[in-house]
């Protein structure tokens, strides 16, 4: 590893660890905690299939478009984590994702909600792609706050997330006709 890289991964761990919320703020961190957890991929594929299954025209295709949106996505992050193997950042909380997901970059929570608030200002209403647009950058903020990554993880996130959610809305008309014929 270069010198460069070094002193700029040393200014990431020292801008990230100032970022840091410490547990006494027991609010601000419970607060931080909710907003973490609504990034998690299991919570967006749950609520999309529940919004899939009592809907019907637009928003059902929407479901499916932004499902898709975030499968082929989060198999793009987990390429680049498990290539780059950045470790998390030392801390306590978030023992699951430290158990289940050891690598840091770049953050798929933050890739997950710039992809979401990219599609969603694409394809939804605009009090949707608004809401997606204003939640996004809370979320990987909070991961840097509660310690589970890196500034430089949400950042790589934010820039992965929004490039496939291009890349989704470029493929859109060939998605279509595909769910067209599906169903």
């Amino acid at each position: 590893m270069s010198e460069w890289v070094r002193k700029l991964l040393k200014a990431d761990a020292k801008l990230s660890a100032a970022l840091l919320v410490p547990p006494q703020r027991v609010f601000l961190s419970l607060m931080l905690k909710i907003v973490a957890h609504s990034g998690d991929s299991w919570f967006w594929l749950a609520g999309l299939f529940i919004v899939w299954l009592f809907s019907t025209g637009e928003w059902r295709q929407r479901t499916v478009f932004l499902g898709v949106g975030l499968v082929v996505m989060a198999v793009m992050v987990i390429l680049l984590k498990f290539s780059i193997r950045r470790p998390r950042p030392e801390g306590e909380w978030g023992k699951i994702y430290r158990i289940t997901d050891p690598h840091s970059f770049p953050s798929g929570h933050a890739a997950r909600s710039a992809a979401l608030a990219v599609m969603g200002l694409a394809i939804g209403p605009p009090w949707f792609g608004l809401a997606l647009a204003l939640w996004a950058p809370w979320v990987g903020l909070s991961r840097v706050a509660l310690g589970v990554h890196y500034l430089s993880d949400v950042v790589a996130g934010w820039l992965v997330g929004a490039v496939m959610g291009l890349v989704a809305l470029a493929l859109k008309p060939l998605a279509m006709q595909l769910l067209a014929f599906l169903y």
